[in-house]
Parts: C-alpha cells; sequence; structure tokens
C-alpha cells in the first residue's frame, strides 16, 4: 500500500494543535484552501516538479515478491528499499518487464530460522499517545527496523492498540534531513525495563505517516 500526497499540500504544525491531526491520516478529502483537482485534468504542478523533486519517502512496504521499495509522497516515483544497509537502491522502472525466477524442484527441507531484522540505533524524543485521545506522552526511541519502531515509554499500552507517535524520522528511510513525521502505529509488543525508571518498552509497527512541515 502507498500513501501519496501533493506538493501543494503542506501543514502547519505546532505543539498547540497536535491534536488535530488525529483525524488528518483518514480524511482522503481535498484541503479547504486548495480546489479539487479532476483525475482526467493534467496537474500542472506535477508537471513543473518533475526531475527536481525534493521525495519525501513512505515507509518502506514489501512487494509480493518480497523485496521492499518506497514511494515518493510527491511525485509517486519508486525506489526499492534495502533493509540490510537501511538505503534506496534504484528506481523502479516499470516500463521493462521483472525478470522471472526460475523456481527450484530441489524437495530438501528449508529452515525455520529467520535472519533478525536490521535495526537502526536511536536515541531521540517522541510525543505518543493512544489514536484520538487528547493526552500526549513523552518517550525516547531506541531503533527503528523494518517491523516498526522500539521505544521506552512511562506505561504500557493494550496489546493492538492504535497510537500516533511525532518524531523525527531518520534521513535513511525518509530521504529528509530533519524531518518531523506524525506516525500511526499499532503496539504489537511491550515488555517491563529492568530498570523501573526506564519505564516500558512499546515497539509499534508502522502502518503509515506524514510528514509535519513548518513554515
Amino acid at each position: 500500500m502507498t500513501y501519496m500526497h501533493r506538493a501543494t499540500a503542506r501543514d502547519n504544525t505546532h505543539e498547540s494543535n497536535l491534536h488535530t491531526f488525529a483525524h488528518s491520516l483518514d480524511d482522503q478529502s481535498c484541503p479547504p484552501a486548495l480546489p479539487c483537482v479532476k483525475k482526467d485534468m493534467p496537474q500542472i504542478l506535477d508537471v513543473l516538479m518533475l526531475g527536481r523533486c525534493s521525495h519525501e519517502f513512505s515507509w518502506p512496504r514489501r512487494a509480493a515478491n518480497g523485496e521492499y521499495y518506497q514511494v515518493c509522497l510527491l511525485c509517486a516515483a519508486e525506489y526499492k528499499y534495502d533493509w540490510k544497509t537501511m538505503r534506496r537502491i534504484e528506481r523502479v522502472d516499470h516500463s521493462m518487464p521483472e525478470p522471472t525466477v526460475a523456481r527450484s524442484r530441489s524437495h530438501s527441507k528449508k529452515s525455520s530460522w529467520v535472519p533478525r531484522a536490521r535495526r537502526l540505533k536511536l536515541h531521540i524524543p517522541l510525543r505518543y499517545r493512544v489514536r484520538n485521545l487528547g493526552t500526549w506522552s513523552e518517550g525516547k526511541i531506541e531503533n527503528i527496523s523494518q517491523s516498526g519502531v522500539l521505544f521506552q515509554g512511562p506505561e504500557a499500552l493494550p496489546l493492538n492498540a492504535l497510537v500516533e507517535m511525532v518524531f523525527e524520522m531518520p534521513e535513511a528511510i525518509s530521504g529528509q534531513k530533519k524531518s518531523n513525521v506524525l506516525c500511526q502505529g499499532r503496539i504489537v509488543r511491550s515488555k517491563d525495563g529492568r530498570d523501573p525508571a526506564e519505564g516500558v518498552g512499546l515497539v509499534a509497527a508502522i502502518l503509515d505517516y506524514r510528514f509535519l512541515h513548518q513554515d
């Protein structure tokens, strides 16, 4: 699943209005200040930005063939993504058919061992809350991987709870330096820390995010 936004859509985000973004993730309508553009009409801004897009990338998605890719939220360009090195590779050219991979006829038993996902260690602050609730909590991110984000918080959250998180997404993923994002995730694991002062370790699978721009 990809998540695309027009280059003209920008949000003025401040700490005082973070709660308003709870609805913006689900809102697919046109911004009040901008007229809706019909799908069959040429989008002039998209034409003007060809070849010089600043690229704001979505969270890496997994294709049917098992490979990961990212989509630019501004120009819709797709790039392959390598989690081992945590970097984008070549751009995906849909004009060329993807090579078919011959299936092996070997009946040997496959190993059930799965290598641990590569993690990008971080120590950056974040604010988070259960979705649509007004109270934000302070936490700290420990690492980010393809499975989501691991962070420390003051208290445990229910499994499968939808959460919203605001933090600075690493450039290796976002394509932008110092890019703050509003991220939507789902709690998949929590555990008490060794030191009660450290709070609770929470793992959230990232479902989607959007960039927060300040003028």
